[in-house]
C-alpha cells in the first residue's frame, strides 16, 4: 500500500463508471445481492471502492436496524401518539433528552459493545464507555455517570475467566480516568453467554435546556471540522468485516498489508480532554451542529450530518489527520477509531473555534464545507471517491421483514412448570436453601467487580451499588436530582417475551420508585440472536410489542436505544434480553430511600401482593437447573400504585428503607437488607402467601417491596398504602444479629454475609 502522500490508486467515480466488469467484493463487505444491486441502482453506476465501503458499514444491522425497524418503528409511533412525559429530543438523536425541571434536561442512553467484548475484552468494554459517553456529549451535556449491564456464561467456565476480568478492568479503566462514576448495572451468569458475553453501556448527562445541540449540517458554506484523536487502522470491521483483497492489494495488485484489527482502541485522557473542549466550544456558542464519531466512522458522521441538514456536504478526506499514512481512503472511512468528534462551524467562528481546541491540546483540521448540491462529495488527493445522496446512505437503507413465527417448543417449555418441582420442607431445608441463593453467582455480593469502579468520583453519587438504583445529585442548591436502574431477567423472557419484556422495565421502574424518585423515561438494548433464525425473530417482536404496551400502560416514552443481533453460537442463541433502563427525577435528593436496614425496632412491612410463582425463578434455576413455565404475571397498574406510594413515603420521609422484590425474592430482599450494617430481623410469614414459608420467602411475584417504618409512624404508612390501594402486611421488626423466620430458621447475619460475599473472589482471586 502506498504512503498516503503519494498518488493513490484507487476506484474514483470515473473509474467506476468506465469499469463495470471488474468484480466487486461486495459479499465480504455483508452487502447481500439485492442490497449490491440496489445501491447500482441509486447511483446510476458502479460504486466507487470508498462509496462500496460507506453503503457496507452503513447499511450493517449495527447501523441501520435493517431486520428490526419495522418493529421498532412502534416507539416512534407511541411518542407522537401519546404525550409521555416532557421529551425534548428522542428517537433518531444520538440520545434522548427529559425535561426534569428548574431549566434542568437530562440525556441518557444504554448501548451494546458485546462482539468486541469478546474478541478483546479490555479494549471492546473500554471503547464501549467512550463510545456511549461521545453521545451524551453530543446532545451538548456534560456526562455526569456511567453504568454497565453485564452477561456472562458460567461463572466456572474457562471463557468466563478469561472475559469477565478484562471486560470489568476496561469498564472500570476508562470511566474512572475520564472521572465518571459507576453508580449502577448488572452481573448475570447463563450457559448461554457462553462465547456471547453482554456489554450494555449506559451514560447519563445534565444539560440546561438552552444548551441542547443537535446532530445536522446546514447552512451553505459552513465549514465541517473533524477534531480530536487521529484516525487510526483500529476498529475497521467493527461493523462490518474488512476482508477483500481489493481493499488489502497493493499497487501490483499483489498481498499488502495485513487486515486491520476489528476491535477500537481507547485513550481516556484523549476523551477528557475532548469532553472539556466540547463543553467550552458549546459554551462559547460556536457549534452550529456536531456528531460524535462511533459506529461506521467518517460514513456516519458526514452522511448523517448531511442528511439531517441541508442534504449537501463536501469533504477532502485526504487532510484527515492520520496516525498511520499507509491508510486508503475506504480504510479513513470506515476506521471507527476513537475519541473523535465532527463538527459545523459557521466560517466567523472558526478561529474562536480552533482557539479552544488548541487550548485544551485537540487537534482541529476544517475536512470540508456544508454545500446546497444535496450530495455527499468525497475527494481524495483532487480525485471525487464518493458522491450520493446522503439519505441513501445514513437513512434509506434496506428494510427486511424478517419472517417470524412462536417456536413449537414454545408450548412444550412453558408446560413443564416449576412450581412441580420437589421444594424444602422443612426449616433446617428452607434455612439451607437460603444460604445457597444469597451465594449463587446470580444474587451474590458484586464489590469484586464495584471495587474496580469509582462510584463518588465528583462528589455528587447519592445512591450507587448495590442499592436498587443510582442516583445522582444535578443542582447542588435545589438537590434536585435523578435516578436510573437498568434491568432483565432473560430466563423470564424466554419462557414469554411479551411478558419478559414488561418485567424488565416493571423492575426497572420499581427499583427507581423505591429511592423515591419519579420514573420518567425509558432507553433499551435490545440484545438477541441470530434475526436469520424465525423464532429469534418472533422473541424480538413480542419483546418490542410487550415494550411499548407496557410504556403506553405507564405512560412514559422510549427516548431511545440500540439493538445488538447474531448473539449467538452455533444453534444456540442467548437468552432474549431485552435490557431497560428507567430514568426518574427526585426533587430533593436528601429524602433518597436506602435499600438497606437502618435502625433497630422499626416496623417491617411487605407492600404487594405474594402468589405462588417460582417459573423462571433463581430458585428454580440454581437448586433444580430449571426452565420452564410461565413468569409471574405483569401488574403495571399495581406497580404504578407502588411506585405513587413510594413517592409520597419519600416526600415525607415516612420510610427509612425500601428494597424491591424480584430475584430470589423476599428471602433475598432481607438478606441484603440486613447486611450493609449487621442490623437482623424476625419476621412472622403466617399473613404471606396463605401461610406457606416457602412461597413466602421464594416466589418472584411483582409489584411488592419490602419497606421499614419508625414504631410512631407505622399508623401514617397504613393510612398511605389505604390511599394509594396498595397491600401491605405487617411481617416483623429489625433488629439482633440474625435473620430470624419465627417458627422454622434462625440465621445468623455475618453467616449469611459471608456466604454472599465469597463466590465471586473463590471464582476469580482476589
Amino acid at each position: 500500500m502506498p504512503d498516503s502522500t503519494a498518488a493513490p490508486r484507487l476506484d474514483t467515480v470515473a473509474v467506476a463508471a468506465g469499469d463495470p466488469h471488474r468484480e466487486q467484493p461486495w459479499q465480504d463487505l455483508g452487502l447481500k445481492a439485492d442490497e449490491y444491486s440496489r445501491i447500482r441502482e441509486i447511483l446510476g453506476r458502479r460504486p466507487t471502492s470508498s462509496e462500496l465501503a460507506m453503503y457496507s458499514v452503513m447499511w450493517s444491522e449495527h447501523c441501520s436496524y435493517k431486520s428490526t425497524k419495522v418493529h421498532l418503528k412502534q416507539f416512534g409511533e407511541l411518542a407522537q401518539e401519546t404525550p409521555l412525559g416532557k421529551m425534548l429530543a428522542g428517537i433518531g438523536e444520538n440520545a434522548g433528552v427529559i425535561d426534569i425541571g428548574q431549566g434542568y434536561a437530562v440525556t441518557f442512553k444504554v448501548e451494546s459493545h458485546n462482539h468486541p467484548s469478546f474478541v478483546e475484552p479490555y479494549q471492546g468494554a473500554a471503547t464501549g464507555i467512550g463510545g456511549i459517553v461521545r453521545d451524551i456529549l453530543a446532545m451538548g451535556a456534560r456526562p455526569v455517570a456511567v453504568m454497565d449491564p453485564l452477561r456472562f456464561g458460567p461463572l466456572d467456565a474457562p471463557d468466563t475467566q478469561r472475559v469477565l476480568p478484562g471486560i470489568v478492568a476496561g469498564v472500570g479503566g476508562y470511566g474512572n480516568c475520564l472521572g465518571l462514576p459507576n453508580i449502577g448495572g448488572e452481573a448475570v451468569f447463563d450457559e448461554t453467554y457462553l462465547g456471547n458475553p453482554l456489554v450494555n453501556a449506559l451514560c447519563v448527562g445534565v444539560l440546561r435546556h438552552e444548551d441542547l445541540h443537535l446532530a445536522k449540517a446546514s447552512g451553505d458554506g459552513n465549514l465541517v471540522v473533524l477534531y480530536g484523536a487521529r484516525t487510526g487502522g483500529d476498529g475497521i470491521g467493527g461493523v462490518s468485516v474488512l476482508a477483500s483483497e481489493t481493499f488489502d492489494a497493493g499497487p501490483d495488485g499483489q498481498g499488502g498489508p495485513a487486515k486491520r484489527p476489528a476491535v477500537q482502541v481507547g485513550d481516556p485522557f484523549m476523551e477528557k480532554l475532548l469532553i472539556e473542549c466540547t463543553l467550552e466550544l458549546f459554551a462559547a456558542e460556536v457549534v452550529a451542529g456536531i456528531q460524535d464519531l462511533g459506529g461506521a466512522g467518517l460514513s456516519c458522521a458526514t452522511s448523517e450530518l448531511a442528511s439531517a441538514g441541508d442534504g449537501g456536504m463536501h469533504v477532502e478526506l485526504d487532510r484527515v489527520p492520520l496516525r498511520d499514512s499507509t491508510l486508503a481512503p475506504e480504510e479513513i472511512l470506515m476506521s471507527e477509531s476513537q475519541e473523535r468528534m465532527m463538527a459545523v462551524v459557521e466560517p466567523g467562528d472558526i478561529d474562536a473555534f480552533m482557539a479552544i481546541c488548541e487550548k485544551w491540546d485537540v487537534e482541529a483540521v476544517v475536512i470540508g464545507e456544508v454545500t446546497s448540491s444535496g450530495r455527499l462529495e468525497i475527494d481524495w488527493h483532487g480525485e471525487r471517491v464518493v458522491d450520493v445522496p446522503p439519505r441513501s446512505v445514513a437513512h434509506d437503507g434496506p428494510t427486511y421483514q424478517r419472517p417470524y413465527a412462536r417456536p413449537d417448543w414454545q408450548d412444550v417449555l412453558q408446560a413443564e412448570v416449576a412450581e412441580e418441582l420437589v421444594r424444602p420442607s422443612s426449616g433446617d431445608e428452607l434455612r439451607d436453601t437460603l444460604l445457597r441463593l444469597v451465594a449463587s453467582p446470580n444474587l451474590c455480593d458484586r464489590s469484586w467487580i464495584t471495587d474496580q469502579y469509582d462510584r463518588y468520583v465528583q462528589g455528587n453519587t447519592v445512591l450507587a451499588q448495590p442499592s436498587d438504583s443510582g442516583m445522582i445529585r444535578v443542582d447542588p442548591d435545589t438537590n434536585l436530582g435523578v435516578a436510573v436502574s437498568t434491568d432483565c431477567n432473560g430466563r423470564f423472557a424466554k419462557l414469554d417475551p411479551y411478558a419478559g419484556a414488561q418485567l424488565a422495565l416493571a423492575e426497572s421502574y420499581r427499583n427507581v420508585a423505591t429511592s423515591g424518585a419519579r420514573p420518567l423515561a425509558v432507553s433499551d438494548c435490545l440484545n438477541f440472536g441470530s434475526p436469520e433464525d424465525p423464532a429469534v425473530m418472533w422473541q424480538f417482536a413480542e419483546a418490542c410489542r410487550g415494550l411499548k404496551d407496557a410504556c403506553a400502560e405507564l405512560g412514559i416514552p422510549v427516548t431511545g436505544g440500540n439493538v445488538s443481533l447474531y448473539n449467538q453460537t452455533g444453534e444456540t442463541a442467548i437468552l432474549p434480553t431485552p435490557v431497560v433502563a428507567v430514568l426518574g427525577v427526585i426533587d430533593d435528593v436528601t429524602k433518597r430511600v436506602p435499600s438497606h436496614f437502618v435502625a433497630e425496632g422499626e416496623q417491617i412491612f411487605l407492600l404487594g401482593e405474594t402468589r405462588e410463582e417460582l417459573s423462571g425463578s433463581e430458585w428454580a434455576h440454581v437448586v433444580h437447573g430449571h426452565l420452564g413455565g410461565r413468569p409471574p404475571r405483569v401488574d403495571l397498574a399495581a406497580e404504578q400504585s407502588l411506585a405513587a406510594l413510594l413517592q409520597d413515603a419519600s416526600r415525607d420521609s415516612l420510610v427509612t428503607s425500601a428494597h424491591d422484590l424480584s430475584d430470589g425474592g423476599l428471602a433475598q430482599a432481607l438478606a441484603e437488607a440486613t447486611f450493609r450494617r449487621g442490623i437482623g430481623a424476625r419476621v412472622m410469614l403466617s399473613k404471606v402467601a396463605g401461610g406457606d414459608p416457602f412461597v413466602a420467602l421464594f416466589s418472584e411475584s411483582t409489584a411488592r417491596c419490602l419497606v421499614t417504618v419508625p414504631e410512631d409512624r407505622a399508623g401514617e404508612l397504613l393510612a398511605l398504602v389505604h390511599r394509594h390501594g396498595v397491600p401491605a402486611t405487617g411481617i416483623g421488626r429489625t433488629g439482633g444479629d440474625s435473620i430470624t423466620v419465627d417458627g422454622q430458621f434462625e440465621l445468623p447475619v455475618a453467616e449469611a454475609k459471608a456466604a454472599w460475599q465469597a463466590t465471586l473472589p473463590a471464582a476469580l482471586g482476589s
